[in-house]
């Protein structure tokens, strides 16, 4: 039996590549939900809008290998060729030229799209929720693991941020000082992240023929994208927050973020149907605080954590420890595809 700690994108691929082999696992997932940062909300009038990953490029050769294989589509993220620039506090919204970008993708029917197709390959009595694991033993070649029941298991695969294992799960041996130290110094992606989405009965900017992009330097929203679905019969607009916004209460942001977008927008941006908000600084089974002041993606993919312990039984497998494309997407699944590599190969 192999247990899978975590049930985001690169512990249901694991999995489903051990189902493929016909290996025996459970996934036991600390949430009340799969998906772990990828989270695809409904907002009014069941319009989707990404409160965690969204995006990826054509670099990205790992996720797009598994969309193909998933049969699973995606679109180019729509983009202005002018955008709304704030380059600092109370100066107007400028409207400028960008250059052309280099195109970035989204998933078709959402992100959660992939993770719910991953999940339908699963038995449900396959994935545990509510499994939020507190300590794991390793004694005479077998691992007892203790979340809000106790499991038996051979092999062990840690599918959640460093972090989190390093400071939420007591080892039992300890594992190398070395390892827990470089764990809880490496960063986790997404943990300081507030994404907010505003959705609508109509795409007012385009209607308007204004940009529906906005780059600020000060805030409180720092991005904004056009977030229509790929049918554009779902009107939205989405992205990032300012971090430093996360100690106001939601009505408090609601009400800086709005002041700010009818400046840039105008009056219609006040005509949402549904406001949707995540701080990802609040949610328990992401984020972790640090002792020291993290930098984006430090310690992603450190070569400690291609090592296997307790005997080559415990591995170590999320986007934060791939070799490739760390911290992203692209990197969870390229962490799912060589964990499981690894256990069909031991067995």
């Amino acid at each position: 039996m192999v247990l899978i700690i975590g049930a985001g994108l690169t512990g249901l691929l694991t999995a489903y590549r051990l189902k493929q082999a016909g290996i025996s696992f459970k996934i036991l997932e600390a949430r009340d939900r799969i998906g772990g940062r990828i989270n695809t909300v409904l907002g009014a009038e069941n319009t989707p809008v990404e409160m965690g990953a969204t995006w990826f490029n054509e670099q990205h050769y790992n996720l797009i290998g598994l969309l193909e294989e998933l049969e699973i589509g995606a679109f180019e993220q729509y983009m202005d060729d002018s955008v709304f620039y704030q380059r600092e506090a109370n100066s107007p919204a400028e409207k400028i030229q960008i250059p052309k970008q280099s195109p970035s993708y989204r998933i078709y029917g959402g992100t959660s799209n992939l993770i719910n197709t991953l999940y339908q390959k699963l038995e449900q009595d396959e994935v545990l929720l509510n499994q939020a694991v507190t300590s794991i033993k390793f004694k005479d070649d077998k691992f007892q693991v203790i979340a809000n029941q106790t499991f038996e298991a051979d092999k062990v695969i840690l599918a959640i941020p460093p972090k989190l294992w390093a400071k939420k799960i007591q080892f039992l041996p300890a594992l190398p000082e070395d390892l827990t130290t470089i764990a809880k110094q490496t960063h986790t992606w997404m943990e300081d992240s507030i994404k907010v989405a505003l959705s609508y009965d109509s795409p007012f900017w385009q209607e308007e023929k204004i940009p529906s992009t906005l780059f600020s330097n000060v805030g409180p929203i720092t991005e904004f994208y056009d977030h229509c679905n790929y049918e554009r019969s779902k009107f939205a607009l989405c992205g990032f927050m300012h971090s430093s916004l996360k100690s106001l209460t939601e009505a408090e942001r609601k009400a800086i973020v709005l002041n700010q977008l009818k400046q840039v927008f105008g009056p219609k941006v006040t005509s949402y149907i549904s406001y949707e908000e995540c701080i990802w600084s609040k949610e328990e089974f992401t984020f972790e605080a640090s002792e020291e002041l993290l930098y984006p993606h430090q310690n992603n993919g450190n070569p400690i954590f291609r090592n296997a312990f307790f005997d080559g039984k415990l591995l170590i497998s999320s986007a934060e420890s791939a070799k490739e494309s760390p911290g992203y997407m692209d990197g969870a699944v390229y962490a799912g595809n060589i964990t499981a590599r690894k256990i069909i190969e031991t067995l």
